[in-house]
Order: C-alpha cells, then structure tokens, then sequence
C-alpha cells in the first residue's frame, strides 16, 4: 500500500467510514462475549457522559435541524445501553454471589449511594424512573413526533409550491430554490426519523423493566441452588446490584428521552431553547405579578412555610418590577429610535456613513420609520372561512387513499361520482373538499354538508370489505362491520381471500369504493340541498344554448330565478332527475293559468317528465304494479285535506287525520310495500293528483323505496295492474 493510499484510508477511518461499523459490531458482540468489570465501569460510565452531551446539544440547538442526527444517535445509544445491561446482567448473575463490588464500582455505587443500600427503596426508585419514562416522556415525546411529522408531511407540497413561485417571480435563483428544497425534505425525512426513534426509548424502558425481574428472580434461584445462600441472602446481594444495574441503565435512558422530547417540542425558529422560554415566559411582568401575590397570601396563612413562600414572593415581585421598569424604558426611548447599525458609533467612518444617509419623514405607510410591533391588519371578508359545501374528512391512516404519490385511488373514484351523479341529476356536483382530520380516529371518514356531519364510518384501507348481498354459501375469516352506504352485514377481509369471498357470493370491494358508495348515496339523498342558485343560473344558461326563447320565456317571462329553484329542488328531493331542460321548462311555461305556486309548477314538471321517472321505477316493462287506496280512504282523505287547506289546521302535510288512522295508514303501505320488494317489484302507490304531494311527503319520513305517482303520471302506452288496496 503506497502512502497516499494508506492516508486516504486513515482519513476515511477518521471521519467515521471504518469506526461507526467496527462500533456497531463491538456493540453487537458484547452481547455475545465476556465483558472485564473494568471495561464495564468504563462503558456505563461513557454511556451517562454520552446522555449528558446529547440532551444538551439538544438544549443548545438553535432549531431541531441543527440536531439532524438525532434519530441516528438515538439508536446506537440505546442499543449500546442494551448491550450494557446483557454484559452486567451476565457479571452479575455469574458473580453476584460475592458481595456488591463483584459487578464493577459503578454498579455497586449506585445500589450503596443512590439508594442506601435497601433494596426496598432501589425498587420503588426504579419503578418511579419506569413511570417517569415510560408513562410520561416517552408517551408524550411519541406524540408529538407522530402530529409533527403528519403536519410536516402535509405542509410539504404548499412549501414546495411556494419555493416555485418565489423562483418564477426572480426572488431567489436556482442554486437556493435547490437549497431550500433540500431543506425541506430533510425537514420531512428528520420529523418522520423522529417518530420512530421515539418508539426506541419506549422499547427501551419495557427492556429495562424486564430485564430487572428476570435479574432479580434468576439471581435469587442462582445464588440459593448454586452458591447455597439462604433467601435473606440472596435476595441482598442480587437484589442490589440488580436494581443498581438498573438505575445506571434508566439514567441515561431518562437523559435521552428528555432529549427526544426536547427536540420534537422545539418550534422551527432559529433561536436557544433558553432565549426563547425566557423571552415568552418573562416578556409580561402581569404574570409575575399575580404569581407573587398569590404566594405571599399563601405565606401569611397561619401554618404555612411563612420563609419559603414569602421570600419566593418577594423574589417574584422583584423580578415583575424589573421587568417592568425596563419595559418602560424602551417605551420611552422609542420616540428617539435609531437604527441598529447607527447604535455605539462614536466616530470613525462608520459613523460619518449613517449619519449621511437622508433621513426620511415618518409616514403612515411606512412601517419600517416606526417602532414597536407591526400594525394589525384590519378585519375584512377575506378572513371569514367559507363553509364547505360538501366536505370528506378523514383519519391520518386513511390519507394513503386520497394520496396520488401513495398510490392513493380515493380522489379518481370520488371524481367518477361526481360526474356519474351530474350526468344523471341534471346538474354539476360540488368539488368535494377533502383534509385530514386529527380529531378523528386513525382509520374514520367523515361526510360533511355546509359544514354539518351527515354520515361517519370505520374502514379499514389494508383490506377489502367482503359484502353479504343476502345469500351466501359460507363464511370469510375477518373483521365483522357493515356496509356504510347500505348497512348490509360485512367482513373486512385480507386482500388474498378475495377470490375465495367471490367465490362463495359475497360482493368484493376496497376501501376506496366503499368510500366512493359511500358518498354518492349520501350526495344522492341529499342532491335537493346541493341545488343554490349559481346552480340554477347555469342549469338556465345551458337551456339558454339550446332553447333561447324558451329560456327568455321562462326567466323572466314566467318566474323568478328563485320560484325556479324552488320547483328544481322538490323535482329532486322526489328523485326525478332534472336534466330534460326542455321538458321542464315547457311544462312551466305553458301552465293556465300562470301560477306562482311551487307545488303547482313541480306537478307539472312531473307530468312532463312521466315516461322518465316510470322508466326509472320500472324500465321498458309495459305493465305497472300499483299500489292503491280504497275509494272511501281516499275520499276521506282529500275532504281531510280541502278541510285543512280552508281553516289552516293541518298537520305537517296539510291534513286532519286521527293519529289512529295515521299510523293504521303507515303500516298497511309499509307491509304493502315490503311485499312488492320481496319479489322483486317496484313499490308505487297511485293516487289521485291532489293528493299526490301530500302523501309523497307522508311516506318520505316513514316508508323507505315507496314511490307515490298520480294518475295523470301513467303515460298512455303503459298498463296499471292493480296489486293491493289499502282500506280505512
């Protein structure tokens, strides 16, 4: 090896290339081998120092990305402290027999000095470092990593857009847009890193718990059948120098995960953790103030710590004075501000240059002429958040799914329904808004309309939901739930056991078009309240296009924007589709006489629209099965209802009826009813037209999948059978 060689090499050793693996092995192979009770005192000893020179990088950071290798040391130290508990484990079962120095002077020293010497007090001790760790830091420190890392992670396409602007405005160039991209993605990887590292720590203190009962028990077992020590004994020597063990590991593991903590709690300015808590802590004397009266009343109750409490108060109120004292000052040195680089020149060039520089009269749109904090914005209508119209919240677990880079299908299907849903009704669906939501649980979706919840559900996005349609020939091993949009019976499946779920009748679908079925059932019933007028104002523009007198006709010529949506949306919230323009327009225009009545208007749309909405219900068959009502029940009815149009006494559908006979009423259509869908058949109830709105309002709320026609309703071409009769 020629000499430049051998100093590349070197070099390399020196900068870590050879001694980060040749420590990983070392790490590695105490596990394995014998380790001196010398080395061992030096190695705990390393391990404390190197969790002191951690957790106060990690206080000195000016930002968490200064301390970028955190993750990385996190991981070699707790494993070198894992290490070092199987090598004092192996000294101190083998030796423990021979008193406490047997295991090495650090180990000793903490079982005589820390805890005098009882082990009764060494295990409460360590129980309460486990809790400290364990329940508090480590749960805590879990977290926040995890919430970072999510907002980091979802904050990364806004940052990336915005360096993109800033480079397509010539704000910045291209070497620091490729810096600051840098910078970004090191930002996401680190607070990712970060919220697995701190799953280390928490593996760590369940290791060092189960470490110190299997020392304790194995050692007592050892020390009474080999060495021949009496329980007493045994218990003493092992006792101690497990719980000494013990307390040298969860130190330094107490140290890193305050640490950890530190990091992912330290907001992204450039500034020492100690400047900022001192600068947002005693910025206000008010705080101070309170705290020092309340701690001088507490030390003038009789009883109390009269020195303790008072000279705290007294030390709070001096500080508050100060504190505002020196506040003070600035305010009165304000009216006199000279700029930083014109403070402490008391000649030279220096000062000749910033005294040459023109002076500029303060103005009120210049903020940099006056001091103190910036001028609040006034409020206006920008800052008033708009409620969105359709909304779709979902846990973090379920953001892979309206995620494209991941591979994410949710966002496709959701389009699918809105143009399926627009094809279909007559009009175009709102944008969906989609935002994850931390409120939520991991793996829930929730369906939101003007900001309100309509429906909420559990998926489960590494399976596939296996759905009973209502016979099957088996069942699938899985998570029991249900379908969201139908409420059928379901089992969340492993993706490999779809063919066999197929195989055995079930109906296979993932979790996106669960989602995605989802969605268009609830957009579907609710189709009537996603109609407003910017709707209706395109709805009339395109009929415009086709028909222009029609449309001049209509609007204004025969009702208002307004009357038009009226009728629209009680078209819909009947399920009739309202994209025969034509037909519906000419049915309101040619009413005689001209009414402004919305109930009238839509009747007539209805009846332009028959031949649609029956071959919705019941396709290219010539036949109608139709439910009817006895002519006695409907006579009844429609002097009920002439009765509660004259005096104003209906009920919520404009008729009298004697709760008995509502309630008689709703039953027989709902048997009725039940008994078309049992074989197959649509469920239609044919009425009189005056009575067709009221009763259509009457089963909405009550009797799902009954459809309530008139007879003016039946085109000419089609034959009414008459399946059942409902009496009084």
């Amino acid at each position: 090896m020629d000499r430049a060689t051998a100093l590349t090499t070197f070099k390399g050793m020196a900068h870590g290339n050879i001694a980060i693996p040749i420590m990983l092995m070392v790490l590695l192979g105490m596990m394995t081998m014998p380790v001196p009770v010398f080395m061992l005192d030096v190695l705990f000893t390393f391990n404390i120092a190197l969790s002191v020179v951690v957790i106060l990088v990690a206080v000195y950071a000016m930002r968490p990305m200064d301390f970028a290798a955190f993750p990385t040391v996190l991981l070699v130290a707790t494993l070198l402290r894992l290490s070092l508990n199987v090598a004092s484990t192996r000294i101190v079962l083998l030796n423990g027999h021979e008193g406490g120095a047997s295991a090495g002077k650090v180990i000793e020293s903490f079982g005589e000095v820390l805890i005098g010497g009882n082990y009764a007090v060494g295990l409460v001790v360590f129980g309460i470092l486990m809790i400290i760790i364990f329940v508090v830091v480590t749960k805590g420190a879990g977290r926040v990593s995890e919430v970072s890392a999510r907002f980091t992670l979802d904050a990364m396409p806004g940052k990336q857009m915005a360096i993109d602007a800033d480079l397509n405005a010539g704000l910045i160039n291209q070497d620091e847009a490729r810096e600051r991209r840098a910078e970004v993605a090191g930002e996401a990887d680190f607070y990712g890193s970060m919220d697995g590292a701190s799953k280390f720590v928490r593996g760590d203190a369940i290791a060092g718990l189960l470490i110190l009962f299997i020392n304790l028990v194995g050692g007592i077992a050892i020390g009474m059948v080999q060495h021949g020590l009496d329980f007493a004994g045994a218990t003493q020597n092992y006792a101690l120098l497990t719980i000494g063990d013990g307390l040298v590991a969860q130190i330094p593991s107490l140290l890193l995960s305050t640490a950890a903590a530190i990091i992912v709690t330290r907001v992204g300015k450039s500034q020492e953790m100690s400047s900022q808590v001192m600068e947002q802590m005693f910025s206000s004397p008010r705080a101070l103030g309170v705290a020092a009266g309340i701690l001088i009343l507490m030390g003038l109750i009789p009883g109390m710590p009269h020195l303790a409490f008072l000279g705290l108060g007294g030390i709070s109120a001096g500080l508050a004075y100060l504190i505002w004292v020196r506040q003070r000052q600035v305010e009165e040195a304000g009216d006199s501000y000279v700029p930083r680089a014109a403070k402490g020149m008391s000649g030279g060039s220096g000062a000749r240059e910033a005294s040459a520089q023109p002076q500029r009269p303060a103005s009120s749109n210049d903020s940099r002429a006056l001091p103190g904090p910036e001028e609040v914005k006034e409020l206006g209508w920008e800052d008033v958040v708009a409620v969105d119209i359709i909304g779709l919240e979902v846990g973090y677990r379920l953001i892979p799914l309206v995620d494209k880079n991941q591979g994410g299908q949710l966002l496709a299907r959701i389009k699918g329904v809105r143009k399926k849903l627009s094809q279909d009704l007559g009009f175009l669906m709102p944008s969906v808004h989609i935002r994850d939501n931390l409120d939520l649980m991991p793996t829930t979706y929730r369906i939101t309309l003007m900001g309100v919840t309509l429906a909420e559900a559990e998926i489960h996005p590494d399976r596939e939901l296996a759905i009973d349609p209502g016979q099957v020939f088996g069942k699938v091993e899985g998570i029991a739930g249900k379908d969201p949009a139908f409420g059928l019976d379901a089992t969340w499946i492993e993706v490999s056991q779809r063919d066999q779920a197929q195989t055995l009748g079930y109906t296979v679908v993932d979790a996106s078009t669960v989602v995605a079925t989802h969605l268009n059932q609830v957009l579907q019933q609710h189709a009537h309240e996603l109609l407003g007028h910017e709707e209706v104002q395109k709805w009339l523009d395109q009929l415009e296009k086709a028909s222009p007198k029609l449309a001049e006709e209509l609007v204004p010529g025969t009702v208002s924007i307004s009357l038009l949506l009226k009728v629209l949306q009680n078209l819909l919230l009947e399920e009739v589709p309202i994209r025969d323009m034509r037909s519906i327009a000419e049915a309101m225009v040619n009413v005689q006489p001209r009414s402004q009545d919305p109930g009238m208007l839509t009747s007539a749309a209805r009846q332009a629209l028959r031949r649609m909405i029956i071959q919705t219900l019941c396709g290219n068959s010539k036949d109608i099965p139709v439910i009817t009502l006895d002519p006695q029940l409907e006579q009844m009815l429609l002097k009920s209802l002439q009765q509660g149009q004259q005096t104003g006494a209906g009920d919520d559908i404009g008729m009298v009826l004697e709760p008995s006979l509502v309630e008689k009423l709703q039953r027989s259509l709902a048997d009725a009813a039940q008994k078309q869908e049992a074989v197959g058949k649509p469920a239609i109830l044919l009425v009189s037209a005056p009575l067709r709105p009221v009763l259509a309002k009457f089963v909405r709320y009550g009797i799902e999948r009954l459809h309530v026609l008139s007879y003016q309703e039946v085109p000419d071409n089609k034959q009414v059978t008459i399946v059942s009769s409902i009496g009084q």
